[in-house]
């Protein structure tokens, strides 16, 4: 028998309690949208006039995508149950609830329940006459397809695009703008992941996979989908050096510019360790910038 160690009541209801939570634990931000567990900002006077920018999808990623929701990010956010896509209806009454009339700008990760429903709910939306506009975030370099994509998943680089978008929004850009800049800050968006360990989904009661105590992955997916290999765990340095070879692979990072750098734990890692693994990073990069060669993994 496997006893589930998380603090929650019943696995049914993780997700409307955790969004009364949020929304009773941040009233000056957040208010829930009636019937749903999606969540919109409380200011909208602020984005009268404005393009709304939302987002959302499976829970179980927390703070992503609620919260993210306020002042130059998202106006709403639509929290689907763990690991699932909110449904079409939920995501139409985040769009009615943000739409201060000058349209809806969605931001949707490429999964394709994900992809599905943002579009059915644009279509709802537009016959109100609300106009919609969404891009697809496919950030992850890891794997071309997995069991939940057709073609490169929609992980943490869904963060820059939120900001991004959100403050150009804020300030007054239209949804025909927004379009053009979320074309343009597609492909700059590449992020790589390792796994120490899986996600366990409250219904299932267990990890999505299985690794020995001494056992990482490289380029596992944030619903446990496989990555590309597994070995013995390495030190932090070692890490690095595996993920920045990969985004190099694909950025062709140029020492002469600037470039955004989000260390994510997935919800697990703790903070120490990812200052350590970002203290090598910054090491990394320095070197790279001074023109030296990237580190690569030794074999």
């Amino acid at each position: 028998m496997i006893t589930l160690k998380k603090i929650i009541n019943d696995p049914e209801a993780v997700v409307p309690e955790m969004v009364d939570g949020l929304v009773r634990a941040y009233p000056q931000i957040l208010e829930q949208i009636p019937d749903t567990t999606a969540v919109v900002r409380t200011d909208k006077a602020s984005m009268t006039g404005k393009v709304a920018v939302i987002s959302g999808g499976g829970s179980g990623h927390e703070p992503t995508h609620a919260g993210f929701v306020g002042k130059g990010m998202l106006s709403a956010a639509v929290c689907g149950q763990v690991f699932t896509s909110p449904t079409p209806d939920q995501i139409y009454e985040a769009i009615k609830a943000s739409d201060q009339g000058r349209g809806v700008f969605m931001v949707v990760k490429n999964y394709s329940g994900d992809v599905m429903n943002f579009d059915m709910a644009k279509d709802m939306a537009e016959m109100d006459d609300i106009q919609v506009a969404s891009i697809v975030v496919d950030d992850d370099i890891a794997v071309e397809n997995s069991l939940y994509t057709q073609g490169r998943r929609g992980v943490a680089g869904t963060l820059f695009m939120h900001k991004i978008l959100g403050n150009a929004a804020q300030n007054g850009a239209s949804l025909e703008e927004l379009s053009k800049l979320a074309a343009a800050v597609l492909p700059c968006i590449n992020t790589v992941a390792v796994a120490l360990s899986a996600a366990t989904v409250p219904e299932a009661g267990k990890p999505g996979f299985t690794l020995a105590e001494d056992e990482i992955e490289y380029g596992v997916g944030i619903h446990s989908e496989p990555g590309y290999r597994r070995e013995k765990l390495r030190p932090s340095k070692d890490l690095v050096a595996e993920l920045l070879e990969k985004l190099d692979d694909s950025l062709h990072l140029d020492p002469a510019k600037q470039y955004a750098v989000l260390v994510n734990g997935m919800g697990a890692t703790p903070l120490m360790e990812q200052y350590i693994f970002s203290h090598d990073l910054f090491d990394a990069l320095a070197k790279s910038k001074s023109r030296q060669p990237l580190p690569k993994l030794a074999t």
